[in-house]
């Protein structure tokens, strides 16, 4: 029944039917942003490949979908330059004292102009100093003025006690279910890392993201399709029946909602944005097309095989 589908994520999603343990279940989840270098790596590769594409100055408003377990990335943007910053996510899992201890990582990381020690997917160090560090954005009068010594003090403020008020601010919304939670037309750029790939209404999600731009504004993603450790294979899942994944989801506030990518670039498009580029990934060591569930029976090469997807676009 179970085919290409690992066993522990099937028993989660039956455990989440039992109240007292779908609190616990439901909650675990935060990604990789408990690390400052992971927020750091993070934050320069979207900052980097938005330069080489048009972006042409540090964005004042920056929104971050899906910040996890810290507000690392967000920090980042500010010590670049940002004013403002938002973090939204589905269930809280951040809090004011792993931010500051965040926070004063990163600060140590900009000040020494850290390299960029992984070149990941999509490898962006070809736009890179000799450091591995972008200074042709952030050059040394940028990093002067973002780092000036009264901003490190408001940024560490914004972090620890959140005010709209504020010359520099850092709101975090969790749970955000309403777009009414950002302010029509604000937003300079909005990323997010990972993310993309769980959200539960995807099409309701990018009308979001479109309303919350400024007219010119930019959009920054990458999408990571693979199992995320549900199955076997990387893609695996789509092989699994519709009823063995509505046991395994369970009552989850989301896991993966397996859209194509054919899918997330059809919506964003649909919503309104301007594609400036795409990336794809893609692998031949999947499952084949004779081991697809009927729900998948029709999807197209690229889609199958494609495991990760980098997007940039504007309003």
């Amino acid at each position: 029944m179970l085919g290409d589908m690992r066993l522990a994520p099937f028993a989660r999603g039956l455990l989440t039917y039992i109240p007292a343990l779908n609190d616990l279940v439901a909650s675990k989840y935060g990604g990789h942003t408990d690390s400052a270098r992971y927020c750091y790596r993070v934050w320069l590769k979207h900052l980097t490949l938005l330069r080489a594409h048009g972006l042409a100055t540090i964005p004042g408003t920056v929104a971050e979908l899906g910040p996890g377990e810290s507000l690392g990335v967000g920090i980042c943007a500010l010590l670049s330059g940002a004013n403002h910053y938002f973090g939204l996510d589905v269930l809280p899992h951040s809090n004011p004292l792993r931010n500051q201890m965040i926070f004063k990582e990163l600060v140590t990381m900009f000040r020494e102009r850290a390299p960029n020690e992984d070149k990941g997917w999509p490898d962006f160090s070809s736009y890179l100093d000799e450091r591995q560090f972008p200074g042709h954005i952030l050059t040394e009068e940028v990093l002067r003025a973002s780092l000036a010594p009264e901003r490190l003090a408001e940024i560490d403020l914004a972090v620890s006690v959140p005010s709209k008020g504020a010359a520099i601010t850092a709101e975090y919304k969790a749970p955000w279910f309403d777009p009414t939670v950002i302010e029509e037309g604000t937003v300079d750029l909005i990323l997010s890392h990972s993310v993309l790939e769980h959200v539960v209404d995807l099409r309701e999600t990018y009308e979001a993201l479109y309303q919350w731009l400024r007219p010119g504004g930019w959009m920054s993603h990458q999408i990571d399709f693979k199992s995320h450790g549900i199955s076997k294979r990387w893609n695996g899942y789509r092989g699994c029946s519709e009823t063995v994944w509505k046991l395994m989801f369970g009552r989850r506030p989301f896991m993966l909602n397996r859209h194509p990518p054919s899918v997330h670039l059809k919506l964003l498009q649909e919503a309104g944005f301007t594609l400036v580029t795409q990336q794809k990934f893609l692998r031949a060591d999947g499952i084949g097309r004779e081991e697809l569930a009927p729900r998948w029976a029709d999807i197209t090469e690229e889609d199958l095989n494609c495991s990760g997807m980098y997007v940039i676009a504007r309003k």
